[in-house]
């Protein structure tokens, strides 16, 4: 238990001494030579970034935390991700993070058996199957990719061959394989979850991506979803923050971004205001419609968070249960209650499971409704107790991880990654590689600190 206190408090310091007593040495300063909004993972790059560059840069923090879409939480006397969780060596901006603060990874456990749809209801299946079965269908599903994203990392290199497929669904491409129900109910449950409950809502080229990013198979697609950080996706950007040696200001949501030409007034729903030279604004694409800008954003911006990126529909489950015999995968189809469950580690009284869902929407206060959606797929599991995050809910967030909807990618890039005036941009949500991954918020983040200092440096 000690250990798992002293985490979790290792955590939490961030908003501590560094977060208040600097912010009192420095009084009532307001004027700054950069402004950073929002401390999830790319904030908290560009913040070090900034400071790395010599700049003076304030971090303002809606959330009383840090950590935007990641956050690790005490849960069953263990540290769980209640956001962002996965991390993997084809990764390299997250692996040279982890490496230079000396951060290890650690894998979960391995499943002994897959319970997978079937025309009579969830049924268990060897894991070898699983990984031959699904991983073939996937194959399929991704097929061409290789050419149209032949370096993923610039997803806009074959421009003429992504044109002709962009506008495609998840939904469109399942319908032009034409697989059996039972094939495509290995598969569906993939494409709707991660689009938040339709396959419909989801680009093709936007798991496609994913898809060739991890190396263009399904062995290296399953490594890239097994791995954690061992101390927690918090106490690596607390590390971050560390470098940046800034001011932070948590609980402290913006309301308004004006850009005055030669400088930038940034002022908070309590009415306080802060000026810089200029703003990096690193919080996700659903929240920039719930700031008022001056002038408004540029149409690509405004389109964007009007449309949406993050998955609004995405809500993530910690079950601490009991009765479980050896770790299990579930994999849902489309339209099941849980997108995923997956044994993570063991506890003394039990087995501590994580579970994905996105629509149909399970009322996550509800143990009773959470219990009966599990037993639809382990009958043995016993509910303990639980822990929820309704990412779709999370007033700034509004949404879990980031998946292109169909046309997005051409429509956005790479004109969303562009600086409009004295403000930049940092999210995963319009990453040219990782989108939706702590590696595309770090590929964000650099290259937003790279575009504010020079915007710094300039009169106008």
């Amino acid at each position: 238990m000690g250990g798992i206190t002293a985490a979790a408090a290792a955590v939490g310091t961030i908003a501590g001494p560094l977060a208040n007593d600097e912010a009192r040495a420095l009084g009532k300063r307001n004027t700054y030579d950069a402004i950073v909004v929002g401390l999830g993972f790319a904030g908290a790059i560009a913040a070090r970034e900034l400071r790395a560059k010599g700049l003076n840069p304030l971090l303002l923090e809606a959330r009383g935390r840090i950590g935007g879409r990641t956050w690790t939480e005490p849960f069953a006397d263990q540290l769980v991700e209640m956001g962002g969780q996965f991390v993997d060596e084809s990764q390299p901006l997250i692996t040279a993070e982890l490496k230079r603060y000396g951060i290890a990874t650690t894998p979960g456990l391995i499943p002994a058996t897959a319970v997978m749809p079937t025309p009579n209801g969830p049924a268990p299946f060897p894991i070898a199957e699983l990984q031959t079965r699904q991983g073939a269908l996937l194959e399929k599903l991704f097929e061409g990719s290789k050419t149209y994203f032949p370096d993923p990392y610039n997803p806009l290199a074959e421009r003429a061959l992504v044109r002709k497929i962009d506008g495609l669904s998840l939904r469109n491409r399942l319908d032009q394989l034409r697989l059996s129900a039972a094939d495509e109910s290995w598969i569906n449950g993939i494409t709707a979850g991660q689009s938040g409950g339709s396959s419909s809502d989801g680009a093709l080229t936007a798991l496609a991506q994913w898809w060739s990013l991890a190396g263009w198979n399904s062995d290296a697609w399953y490594r890239a979803q097994s791995k954690r950080v061992s101390t927690g996706m918090s106490s690596v950007v607390e590390a971050i923050l560390r470098d940046a040696r800034a001011d932070i200001r948590l609980n402290t949501p913006v309301s308004s971004i004006t850009d005055r030409g030669t400088s930038v007034e940034v002022v908070t729903a309590s009415g306080q205001k802060f000026t810089a030279r200029t703003v990096v604004l690193a919080v996700p694409v659903n929240v920039w419609k719930t700031i008022t800008f001056n002038p408004g954003l540029p149409s690509v911006h405004a389109t964007a968070t009007r449309q949406g990126v993050g998955v609004a529909n995405s809500r993530k489950l910690w079950l601490h249960v009991r009765g479980m015999t050896e770790p299990k995968v579930v994999n849902g189809a489309e339209g099941d209650p849980f997108m995923t469950v997956l044994s993570h580690s063991e506890t003394p009284s039990g087995q501590l499971l994580m579970a994905l869902n996105s629509r149909p929407a399970i009322n996550v206060t509800s143990r009773a409704e959470i219990q009966n959606a599990l037993r639809a797929v382990l009958p043995e599991a016993q509910l303990i107790e639980h822990r929820a995050q309704d990412w779709g809910a999370a007033p700034y967030s509004r949404g879990g991880w980031a998946l292109r909807r169909p046309g997005q990618l051409m429509a956005q890039l790479p004109a969303i990654q562009r600086p409009h005036g004295r403000l930049t941009f940092a999210t995963s949500d319009i990453a040219s590689g990782w989108v939706g991954f702590v590696e595309g918020a770090i590929e964000a983040g650099f290259r937003a600190a790279g575009q504010a200092a020079e915007l710094a440096k300039a009169k106008r």
